[in-house]
Parts: structure tokens; C-alpha cells; sequence
């Protein structure tokens, strides 16, 4: 059994913890709702953008006319690209863990089948836990989340374009946890090349417009302003779902920390009455020493 002076050493040091837990719960929670507000945001931009090159391909002159684009063509798969994309920082629960399992799986589904697989890491985690298990890693981007910006999403897209444009990988897919509210994320496997916009269905304020300048013109001047909003769009999701797993790691780590100063103040005071129930029995077997 704990001596008392352990018990109330444990019960300073995990005091100590909470604190901290507690102030990460806050700083968590005031980054996300800043990342929360920047994902609503672009959503509806890349959402209907998205919806805008569905309708131009639907529109086309013809089928062979849209399908004419490199980032269209649809090859045998002998090379996959995953964009994996976890945390810089661990303490979130098991924010990392998912994506790095689900990635994990999809490079094993791939290999089963014959095909190559690279990865393109963002974020500290996946990538350190990647490059020890010796994966073929074309390119890392970590500590972003500590100030993201748009340029790093333009610059994942231009990489993964170049790749697929020179056709050295045949599909990209992004696997990422998507932000659905604080208390819920799910890992998400998303395909962005080859492309595949979503196609108009049932939308009665849909018109045959006349384009100008053309159709094809104006889907390729659009093509890589979607890649980027939805590589954007990723980032802001998975820094936003970072911040919400890590509130709600932080607020059960507070909470189990107050339930284990609980348990060790009534050890303590279990401790306190054995101690002088002891220092009793001793003073009193030694005045009936002393009297006999």
C-alpha cells in the first residue's frame, strides 16, 4: 500500500496534469471554431464549383470531346498515388491512428492487385510513422496546420497533376478525416484523379447556356481552380476535425483526471485514519506499559 506522503505526491502531480489538459481543452477549443467557420465557408464555393464542371461536361458537344482532357483519362492501374493526410500533433484521440489505418488498408488492397502504390504525406504524423515502415513516399508536407494557407494546397495539387499528366501514376485518392460536427469526424477515401464531376440530376434551374468562350475553353480554366478548392476543401477538414478530436481527448483526459484526484483523496484519507488509529494504539500500549 502507497505510503501517505506517495499518495499526496500523486495527488499534487496529477492536479498538475488536469491544469494543463484543461488549458489544451481551451485552445482547442478557440481554434476550432475558427477552423469550424473557415470549412463552412468554402464549402458551398467548392461544392457548386464542383456542381459547374458536371454541368459543362454534361453539356458538351460530345462525349469523345469531354473526355479528350489528360485529367479525364482513365488508365489501367499499375501506379497509385494516396495523399494521406493526419495531424502534425498527437493528443487528439484517435485522429492519426484512423487515417494511418485506413491508409495503411488501401495500400494493401492496391498491392493485392498488382499495382504500385506511393504516398504523399501531409502532416507530421503519417509521415513519420510511414518513413520507419520503409513506404515509398514521394513527398511530405509537415507542420502546414500551424499556419495554413491556400498556397500549400496548390502546391499538393501540382505535384499529383504532374504526376498523372506524365502518367506516372494511373488514380489519386485522398484519405482525410472530415469534419462533420465536434463531437463527430469520419475518415473519408475520396478519388480526385482521374476526374469525375458529379453530373446534374434533377436540377429544374439548369439551363442550355450559351457559353462564351466555349464550353471545353471554360471547363479548362476552371479545372485546376476545383482541384485546388478541393484540396483546399481537405485541409480545412482535417484541421478542423484535428481540433475537435483534440477538445474532446483533452475534455476526457480532464475528466478522468478529476475522477483519479477522487480515488486518491479518499486513499488518502484512508491512509490518514490508519496512520493515526496506529500513533492511538501506540500511545495507549505504551501508557499501559508505563503504568505496569
Amino acid at each position: 500500500m502507497a505510503t501517505l506522503r506517495e499518495i499526496r505526491r500523486r495527488i499534487t502531480s496529477i492536479k498538475n496534469i488536469e491544469q494543463v489538459t484543461d488549458a489544451m481543452r481551451v485552445v482547442a477549443a478557440a481554434r476550432l471554431r475558427r477552423a469550424q467557420e473557415n470549412i463552412l465557408a468554402t464549402r458551398p464555393y467548392a461544392d457548386k464549383l464542383n456542381t459547374i464542371l458536371g454541368h459543362l461536361i454534361s453539356q458538351a458537344d460530345t462525349e469523345e470531346e469531354a473526355l479528350v482532357h489528360p485529367l479525364l483519362e482513365t488508365r489501367e492501374l499499375k501506379h497509385v498515388c494516396i495523399i494521406s493526410v493526419s495531424g502534425d500533433r498527437g493528443l487528439c484521440g484517435s485522429f492519426n491512428s484512423n487515417v494511418i489505418r485506413t491508409t495503411t488498408q488501401r495500400v494493401q488492397h492496391y498491392q493485392d492487385g498488382g499495382a504500385e502504390v506511393t504516398l504523399i504525406c501531409i502532416g507530421k504524423r503519417g509521415h513519420d510513422h510511414f518513413t520507419r515502415r520503409g513506404y515509398d513516399i514521394t513527398d511530405a508536407y509537415t507542420n502546414i496546420f500551424r499556419q495554413l494557407n491556400f498556397e500549400t494546397a496548390i502546391d499538393v495539387v501540382h505535384e499529383f497533376e504532374h504526376l498523372y499528366t506524365d502518367k506516372q501514376t494511373d488514380k489519386v485518392e485522398v484519405i482525410y478525416n472530415n469534419f462533420k460536427s465536434a463531437i463527430l469526424q469520419t475518415v473519408l477515401v475520396e478519388q480526385l484523379l482521374p476526374l469525375v464531376p458529379e453530373m446534374p440530376e434533377g436540377d429544374t434551374h439548369f439551363l442550355d447556356y450559351i457559353y462564351e468562350p466555349g464550353q471545353m475553353e471554360l471547363f479548362e480554366m476552371l479545372l485546376s481552380r476545383h482541384l485546388n478548392m478541393q484540396m483546399w476543401k481537405v485541409l480545412l477538414d482535417s484541421n478542423a476535425a484535428e481540433q475537435a478530436a483534440r477538445m474532446a481527448a483533452m475534455e476526457n483526459a480532464t475528466q478522468k483526471a478529476k475522477e483519479l484526484i477522487d480515488e486518491l483523496i479518499l486513499q488518502r484519507n484512508r491512509a490518514r485514519q490508519t496512520q493515526i488509529t496506529t500513533e492511538i494504539s501506540e500511545i495507549v500500549s505504551g501508557a499501559s506499559a508505563l503504568e505496569g
